[in-house]
């Protein structure tokens, strides 16, 4: 079952779809939803995804395939007048989205140090993010400099608390401490790994070790 936004949303781009066969840019959609900002309505995307009524166009940046339309969104056919020959058009998203994410502070890309709340917004190209939820980390330090991963960088973060082996990671040490590393497992501990052959690994107890997001994409600012 969609929310009411949700269901809102999606009427609003298959519209649009159905009108000139291209959807609506990120800005229509906020101001189509009134809302505030296009942070929302990459959420609702999101969302809609996850539930199987769109699907991303693999190698077109921000492109939607409508898939289904609930019960409540499917109307009854008017009388036909004559009929129109059907053409199959891409459904897509503008491509020059810019969407919002919290800046959560610095993080260690060396010895850790802590990632602190903030309420600075940095504003990202929304084909940079998939699904889920995200927030951005100032890189600090040359760790992970082999990944490509540099002293300065915003490190595009996805909310979760799993991640598989090899994964880059945000890990909270100890309740106060994050760093970004590789994550791996050595028996029953866990190894965060650097890219960096100057820095050794680090192995904590799992109790100590708190995964708060994954790496989804990184920003460079060039001076």
């Amino acid at each position: 079952m969609l929310t009411p936004k949700q269901q809102e949303l999606l009427s609003f781009i298959q519209t649009r779809l159905e009108e000139g066969g291209v959807s609506p840019s990120f800005e229509e959609m906020k101001d189509a939803l009134d809302l505030r900002s296009k942070s929302g309505i990459h959420r609702l995307i999101n969302a809609l995804e996850e539930r199987g009524f769109i699907r991303r166009l693999p190698n077109r940046a921000r492109a939607l395939e409508v898939l289904k339309l609930p019960d409540a969104m499917h109307r009854i056919p008017a009388p036909i007048v004559a009929p129109k020959p059907q053409v199959s058009a891409p459904q897509l998203i503008a491509a020059n989205d810019v969407i919002e994410i919290p800046m959560h502070g610095r993080i260690a890309a060396g010895v850790p140090i802590e990632a602190m709340e903030g309420q600075t917004m940095l504003s990202v190209p929304a084909a940079l993010l998939g699904a889920g939820d995200h927030y951005a980390l100032e890189v600090s330090g040359d760790s992970m400099m082999e990944a490509g991963i540099l002293d300065g960088d915003f490190a595009l973060i996805q909310r979760t608390e799993v991640a598989r082996e090899g994964q880059i990671v945000v890990a909270l040490i100890d309740e106060n401490e994050a760093t970004l590393k590789y994550f791996r497992r050595e028996g029953q501990r866990v190894r965060l790994d650097p890219a960096n052959s100057a820095y050794e690994p680090q192995i904590y107890d799992p109790r100590q070790v708190q995964i708060q997001g994954k790496l989804a994409g990184l920003l460079r600012r060039y001076n």
